[in-house]
C-alpha cells in the first residue's frame, strides 16, 4: 500500500528529530493501521472480506477524530510553543500548508459523523466508496503534513540566532 510505504519513508527521514514529530508520526501510524484493518488491506486482507461491524466503524471514526483534533490542537500548539521559545515565526509556506491541511478536516469529520452511530443492522450501501474517498483524503492530508513536518523539523533544528 502506497500510504504505508510513504509513512515508512517519512518515519525514517524525520523520526527521532523531535518529540513533537515522533508523537505525530505515532498517531499517524495507528490511524493507518486501523484504516488498513477496516479496508481489508495488507497485511489485514482476507479472501472473503465482510463489511465492518458497527464497533469497528466507531473505533476507526473515533481515532480519525482524535487524529484530526490532536493535529489541530495538540501538535500545532506544541510546535507554536517551541517556535515562541526560539523566536521563530511561521513562514507563508507553513501557513499555506496548514490552511490546505485544514481543508481536509470537514470531509474527514463528515465520514466520522456518518459512521459513528451505525447500528449492527444498519445498511452500508456507500461504505466502499466512502472508505475509498477517505483513504484518498487521508493520503492527501499526509502528503501535506509531510511537507509541514519537513519545514517544522528544519525550523526546530535551526532556531533563529543559533
Amino acid at each position: 500500500m502506497v500510504m504505508l510505504s510513504k509513512f515508512e519513508q517519512v518515519q525514517k527521514q524525520w523520526g527521532g528529530t523531535s518529540d513533537v514529530i515522533d508523537h505525530w508520526l505515532m498517531s499517524r501510524q495507528q490511524l493507518l493501521i486501523d484504516y488498513c484493518k477496516l479496508a481489508g488491506l495488507p497485511p489485514f486482507e482476507s479472501n472473503n472480506r465482510q463489511l465492518p461491524t458497527s464497533s469497528q466503524l466507531q473505533l476507526f471514526s473515533q481515532q480519525l477524530v482524535d487524529y484530526i483534533s490532536e493535529g489541530h490542537f495538540k501538535i500545532y500548539d506544541m510546535v507554536m510553543e517551541r517556535w515562541n521559545a526560539t523566536g521563530f515565526s511561521p513562514t507563508e509556506e507553513i501557513s499555506q500548508l496548514y490552511a490546505q491541511i485544514t481543508q481536509t478536516t470537514d470531509p474527514l469529520l463528515n465520514f466520522s459523523d456518518k459512521y459513528t452511530d451505525m447500528g449492527e443492522d444498519d445498511e452500508l450501501p456507500d461504505f466502499d466508496n466512502d472508505l475509498s474517498a477517505i483513504g484518498e483524503l487521508i493520503e492527501i492530508r499526509f502528503a501535506l503534513e509531510d511537507k509541514l513536518i519537513e519545514l517544522i523539523s528544519e525550523s526546530l533544528a535551526c532556531p533563529p540566532g543559533a
